[in-house]
């Protein structure tokens, strides 16, 4: 058991100890040197017999307690220390600076005494133990706790019950007949299945009740007795005990609820642990522990690793509220930082944040070190920032200037400062108000995401969160040393703080900034200042910059660090080019913040850059042509240059060095084309601040000036006319509004241009081809717009009725029921008597309930208003009833979709939302209001490289050497991220692919259900990637002969895929040609048969009927006619096929050779059948017939097709490789067991598509 589970736990405990002083906490373990082997040690504790425990020589003597403390039969200790030779072994020690540590040394547990600290860590860590199974805190969304289904589907851990089922008998066992729901065609979309129930859940109760006695804190006299703190306990068996913590340990005193008495009961059950106490007085708790002990054990290690950052649930079924002490605390003493671990401080965040990002990064060890130190922080900083900001909106924290209006007030706790998304003091007047306001902060974290990105020595940004919550947008920010002293105009060196009428410039800001300027495409321009003076800038004028007391350049207000978006930002007297005119462009926008994304300047510069290497071609080739007049005819029309020769070029270019005037004149020429700022190199750079309102330049630039506007004009042309149509025809599949989101943003699109996108794809000749997409962006774009109405609307909603509210509004939004009323709670806690009084008063008069009066056919209608104002996109519908009618939408997705993006937790339960008579939801169906928060992602650089470095070579058919380097990015990864990360989760999918073509299934399998966990932990549970983890993993189950379990982990995928974008999608077709060939396999040949034919139609719709694609679902769904002996359909359908192939890869194709082949055979069965059929009527009842070969089809027959289906290529590897590979991965196995082992890591894969995810 000390293996992977106790070390993942260590690896969380120990870098939950990390917090306040990790810089010097000697995490340089952490560092695997791959040579490095581990040792075994032999470990006494008390009460039990020794045990041998591997070790590695890096590892430091706390993670030994961690492994102890998660044991099974250690578990309950957490106050001890480790012994060698009586000496005690330091905490915070490397086992390999230990002397006389070595192979097979006897490290003694002894126990210590303990002290307050000490018995609130050992309280905490049992409630720990035995809440372990239960998910109340994965549904609540506290302390990174996440859901996970995968085990209900795989009764357990894959690996063993695939060697407990025995081959042969296996087809007998399989009910394959899928819920109703899940079959084609179905209209019913069912909430309950998405959490089935685990039955590990039922939990086994310990105590009815552990916590804190109402005696706390002992007394003086007490104290000096050595009492720490009293706790209650209620058995169940119903006794009720009051226990104290002692130095010595725990044990019975004679108090009881009102009589204190302090003295030990008899018999006192003094234990050290107050699991062995309690063992000794409750014989269920003996039982019950010892059980859930077990289960937790089992336990896969990634479906109890807390998450890196928050995943919130948007369904939860109902819990039982129970007593729990520590949760009961940790609300009262507003648990700051991690307060257990280092009580009484706050964290310093900046100082934190800035000191990670000063550590040294010369090598690789150090860069991992350091690296992983910024990720911990930045992970803790939003955890603590996020609970800030909900502590604020709910009003817990107190204003640091009170008297002002509550939108004006600005909030510090936990050494975070925090402000609200509103325009305070006009501020933001002239670009929009409250509008631009909200805006702000988002564009502002994208400037800290790009600045933190580029990384530059000496440049600091402030740590930023931005959270949205219960309508509000709350900015967390990390606070400069110094800045509370001093008024903002003293402070600011560099910048404006008045949008440019005031500017100042500082030669060190210019000095630091020149660095990000080429990164970042910025480029250096003069602006005048109040009196009329040009100053220097690198960035836009509202970038400020701030020496901190602490001597450290602070760069903020980055909302402007990409340049205006010309689309949306209509300029007196300016002319936009021909294309986004075409396109109706300029047009209105809420505010004048809208920005181009970092991801659009790229793909706008490389676009320019192809272009100036095409066009320097061309001008080279003329030279060379006059220079040749003879050939010149010829030459010049075949040699339009292509990219080898433009970069071959480029090379010849550059090597010159300019000395020849011809080229430099091709250059300079070039250069001008494209708009670069250098005559010499290529070299774009935007100026941030043209158009900005109340920024001015001087004379002398006005040249420039022209340029610059020139080149925004040209790059909000290239948006529209070149990176819209590019998604559209680009094949990635948006499944849902999260990953929509995603590839408008990979091609640097803003979501405010969704209505263009939705306008573009309706002209478009192939618009059923593109439907699953239309109505995608069509859920997104109302769901978007109920979102921005949500916010204001519970702006007004006072606490005591958020749940009423949300009830309401969700009911105007998707409930048929035409006249949905709000309930106005009636309030609990007035008598009968006063409330006729309250009747007769005025709505309206000092209560906030303007937000009952809203009806459906209002919101309806703001809804369309809101599509025609932001995204000048006309909607045609007037109901949820007519969008559902006319879109082809489905209300659950709706509910999906708001819910996820607005934060709402709804109850697990049907939702009827075509009554016309009830509302669907009432107020006790809304659960709780969560946070959306967003934040800067930090990244592990080498790993990526290594990650993409494997990648290519997979993909150059080098697959060892790829395998080796994904092996290594995966460790890295563990080294920066800990064991949970969407970026390990890209890692496994890869290597389980490569595991699985080169035939190693087993190992595939095993990387894959990592891969599904870490989805549905960290993405969550019916996120598109955690869909398509599942159809891997299905597949690797088949390979290894667990039928039964491919099936249900397909349905499953089915299941979720309904739920989150409905049956008619591309992605679908490839699904239900997965399931119709395992039916196919295990002979339900008509369930097969419903399932392929829906593919076969799915895939006629999307890839048009003469595609390659639906040949062959032609030929799969011939192959399910022709084992049900019905040839004339196997006929019809694999000429379908045959005639695609002919057409489309000619005759001579091995593909229309194979289908040719087949139909002879099918035609010979054919006509077998006939004879033997003409027989019996002939004849009788003696006819003597030859018996027909019906055979069901082979599971390898049924494997080659799934895999062709899944695109996956085998390659060929001889035995020898196969060998040396086994062998290398089994070595790295080893030492990763006896290191860290956070995830093991084997095989290679192949898989040109798999992308890591990008931060959006």
């Amino acid at each position: 058991m000390n293996g992977i589970g106790g070390h993942d736990q260590a690896e969380e405990a120990e870098s939950k100890q990390d917090s306040s002083d990790h810089a010097d906490d000697g995490n340089e373990q952490e560092v695997i040197v791959i040579q490095d082997t581990g040792f075994t040690v032999k470990i006494q504790a008390p009460g039990i017999e020794p045990f041998d425990l591997q070790v590695s020589p890096q590892e430091m003597v706390q993670e030994i307690h961690q492994v102890l403390m998660d044991r099974e039969d250690t578990c309950h200790r957490t106050c001890f220390s480790l012994q060698l030779d009586g000496n005690v072994l330091d905490n915070f020690a490397e086992l390999k600076s230990i002397e006389g540590l070595q192979e097979g040394s006897l490290l003694k547990v002894v126990e210590e005494p303990y002290t307050v600290r000490e018995a609130r860590i050992h309280v905490r860590h049992i409630r720990d133990l035995l809440k372990s199974l239960d998910p109340s805190d994965a549904y609540n969304g506290v302390d990174c706790n996440s859901l996970s289904f995968l085990s209900v589907f795989t009764d357990g851990d894959l690996g063993d019950s695939g060697k407990r089922k025995k081959k042969g008998s296996e087809l007998e066992q399989i009910d394959c007949t899928p819920p109703e729901h899940i079959l084609p065609g179905s209209k019913e979309r069912p909430l309950m299945p998405l959490q089935p129930q685990n039955k590990d859940w039922k939990p086994l109760q310990c105590l009815k009740v552990l916590t804190m006695s109402g005696w706390n804190p002992p007394p003086g006299n007490r104290k000096m007795h050595g009492d720490l703190m009293y706790l209650y306990v209620v058995t169940v068996e119903d006794r009720h005990v009051s226990i104290t913590a002692s130095t010595r340990g725990y044990y019975l005193n004679q108090s009881t609820t009102y009589t204190f008495n302090p003295k030990p009961a008899n018999p006192s059950f003094l234990s050290h642990s107050l699991v062995e106490l309690l063992i000794q007085i409750s014989p269920a708790f003996k039982r019950n522990f010892t059980a859930l002990q077990k289960k937790r054990v089992q336990r896969h290690p990634f479906e109890r690793i807390a998450t890196p950052f928050q995943v919130y649930s948007w369904t939860a079924p109902q819990m039982d509220h129970t007593m729990d002490c520590v949760r009961a605390e940790d609300a009262y003493t507003s648990r700051l930082g991690y307060e257990e671990h280092i009580p009484g401080q706050t964290r310093e965040w900046n100082e934190e944040l800035q000191t990670t990002r000063e550590l040294p990064r010369k090598n690789l060890p150090e860069r991992l070190l350091r690296e992983r130190a910024i990720f911990k922080v930045h992970s803790d900083f939003a955890a603590a920032a996020t609970r800030g900001a909900m502590a604020v909106i709910d009003g817990n924290v107190m204003a640091i200037n009170p008297g002002e209006e509550t939108r004006m007030q600005m909030f510090i706790w936990n050494n975070i400062f925090f402000s609200l998304g509103f325009d305070v003091r006009d501020h933001y007047r002239e670009l929009g108000g409250d509008a631009a306001a909200h805006a702000a902060p988002t564009n502002d974290l994208n400037g800290v995401r790009a600045y933190s990105a580029v990384d530059v020595e000496g440049l600091y940004t402030l740590g930023t969160v931005v959270v949205d919550y219960r309508g509000y947008r709350v900015t967390a920010q990390s606070i400069i040393p110094g800045i509370l002293e001093r008024e903002q105009e003293q402070s600011v060196i560099y910048g404006s703080i008045d949008f440019g009428k005031t500017v100042v410039s500082h030669p060190k800001y210019l000095e630091l900034l020149e660095k990000t300027s080429r990164p970042l495409k910025v480029q250096r321009h003069a602006v005048l200042n109040e009196k009329d003076v040009a100053v220097e800038l690198y960035s836009s004028v509202e970038c400020k910059g701030i020496i901190g007391n602490d001597s450290r350049h602070y760069i903020l207000d980055l909302l402007r660090t990409f340049p205006p978006d010309l689309n949306f930002l209509p300029v007196e007297g300016e002319e936009l080019s021909v294309e986004s005119q075409k396109q109706g462009y300029p047009r209105q926008h809420r505010h004048r913040l809208a920005c181009l994304r970092q991801e659009l300047i790229e793909a706008f510069v490389e676009h320019r850059y192809l272009l100036f290497m095409k066009m320097a071609a061309l001008q080279l080739m003329q030279q060379k042509a006059n220079k040749d007049e003879h050939s010149a005819g010829k030459e010049a029309d075949e040699t339009i240059p292509g990219l080898a020769q433009a970069k071959e070029l480029a090379e010849t270019l550059a090597a010159e060095d300019g000395s020849d005037p011809k080229s430099r004149e091709v250059v300079f020429n070039a250069c001008k084309a494209v708009g670069s700022i250098s005559n010499n190199s290529f070299d774009i750079r935007f100026n941030p601040d043209i158009f900005s309102p109340g920024v001015r330049f001087p004379e002398a630039s006005a040249e420039d000036i022209r340029k610059q506007q020139q080149l925004l004009k040209d790059a909000a042309a290239f948006l529209v006319s070149c990176q819209i149509p590019s998604l559209v025809n680009h094949t990635a599949l948006p499944m849902d509004g999260a990953t929509l989101t995603e590839a408008l943003h990979q091609r640097g699109i803003n979501v405010r241009y969704l209505g263009s996108v939705l306008e573009f794809v309706d002209k478009m000749p192939a618009k059923v081809q593109l439907d699953h997409f239309y109505r995608i962006g069509i859920t997104e774009l109302i769901t978007r717009c109920a979102k921005h109405i949500f916010k204001t609307y519970l702006q007004g909603v006072e606490l005591s009725a958020l749940s009423a509210a949300v009830s309401h509004f969700l009911n105007c939004f998707l409930s048929s029921y035409p006249d949905a009323v709000a309930h106005l709670p009636a309030d609990e806690l007035v008598s009968r008597k006063k409330n006729r009084k309250r009747r007769n008063r005025v709505p309206g008069a000092g209560d906030n309930t303007a937000w009952a009066n809203l009806t459906p056919s209002e919101l309806w209608k703001s809804i369309g208003t809101e599509a025609h104002g932001y995204y000048h996109f006309t909607l045609q519908c007037e109901s949820v009833d007519q969008a559902v009618e006319k879109y082809g939408l489905q209300k659950i997705t709706l509910l999906r979709e708001i819910s996820v993006k607005a934060g709402i937790q709804i109850l697990i339960k049907e939702y009827n939302f075509d009554s016309r008579h009830k509302p669907a939801f009432t107020e006790e169906d809304i659960l709780n209001i969560f946070p959306v928060v967003k934040h800067v992602n930090p990244k592990a650089s080498d790993a990526f490289h290594f990650f993409q470095s494997g990648q290519a070579k997979v993909q150059q058919g080098f697959l060892k050497e790829g395998c080796e380097l994904i092996n290594e990015a995966l460790n890295l990864f563990n080294n920066v991220y800990g064991a949970m990360h969407v970026e390990i989760c890209a890692c496994l999918r890869l290597l389980a692919r490569l595991n699985y073509i080169m035939g190693d299934h087993p190992e595939a399998l095993s990387n894959q259900q990592k891969a599904v966990l870490m989805s549905e932990r960290v993405l969550g549970i019916e996120h598109p990637n955690t869909i398509q983890e599942y159809m891997h993993l299905a597949l690797y189950c088949f390979a290894n002969g667990q039928l039964s379990t491919a099936l249900k982990l397909l349905y499953r995928a089915r299941y979720l895929m309904l739920l989150v974008c409905g049956e008619d999608h591309p992605e679908m077709a490839l699904l239900d040609s997965n399931i119709g060939l395992v039916l196919h396999g295990v002979m339900e040949y008509d369930l097969s048969l419903r399932f392929l034919e829906n593919a076969l139609s799915i895939n006629s719709k999307y890839h048009g009927p003469r595609s390659l694609k639906v040949a062959l679902s032609h030929h799969l769904v011939a192959r399910v006619y022709e084992s049900k002996a019905e040839f004339r359909s196997a006929l019809q359908h694999e000429k379908e096929g045959y005639t695609i192939y002919k057409n489309q890869v000619g005759e001579a194709h091995e593909k229309t050779k194979e289908s040719s082949e087949y139909l002879k055979y099918l035609t010979q069965q054919a006509v077998a059948l006939q004879r033997t059929m003409n027989e019996i009527y002939k004849n009788g009842s003696n006819a003597s017939i030859v018996p027909l070969k019906f055979t069901a089809p082979s599971m390898a027959s049924v494997l080659e097709q799934l895999n062709i289906i899944n695109g996956i290529i085998f390659i060929p590897l001889s035995q020898k490789d196969l060998e040396t590979l086994k062998v290398e991965v089994q070595r790295r196995q080893q030492l990763q067991d006896s290191g860290k082992s956070q995830a093991q890591q084997e095989g290679i894969a192949l898989a040109p598509d798999d992308k890591l995810p990008v931060d959006d």
